[in-house]
């Protein structure tokens, strides 16, 4: 898996293999080996190469394709829950890991908020409050 995430995430970025090993202070040759798999990183290295393209060492390490519908490792934040289906009167069922990363419980009010060109967002009330009273804050400041 390492191997294959490090590949592709080098290719998306479209950095060489001597861009890339001169980020992370290794040889050429060195980051070919990690690419092959003859050798790995130590944890500082890995470290480094997670940071040089925005992903979690987690993912860097353990991500497989078939997590994210195919698509490569995701930057860290951005996630795919999975597919829902939407039921006769516009339900929806978020999934059970989105649910817990974002402390969504039942009884929660959830705002939607749309783009018609970007699609459909969904935001906790509370999440929606504090970044409305933040940005009331800044407009009250600049009133001064």
């Amino acid at each position: 898996m390492f191997c294959d995430n490090l590949i592709s995430l080098r290719k998306m970025s479209g950095m060489s293999q001597e861009e890339l090993a001169e980020q992370i202070n290794v040889s050429r040759q060195t980051l070919s080996k990690y690419e092959t798999g003859e050798s790995l990183p130590n944890i500082e290295q890995c470290k480094a190469i997670a940071d040089v393209f925005g992903v979690t060492l987690d993912d860097l390490v353990n991500y497989e394709k078939g997590d994210n519908y195919g698509l490569g490792v995701p930057p860290k934040g951005k996630h795919i829950f999975g597919m829902v289906t939407v039921g006769d009167k516009g339900q929806i069922v978020i999934p059970a890991k989105a649910r817990k990363l974002f402390q969504i419980h039942p009884g929660d009010n959830l705002i939607v908020l749309g783009d018609e060109c970007q699609g459909l967002a969904i935001i906790s009330e509370r999440a929606f409050l504090e970044m409305a009273g933040k940005m009331q804050e800044k407009v009250e400041k600049s009133n001064v």
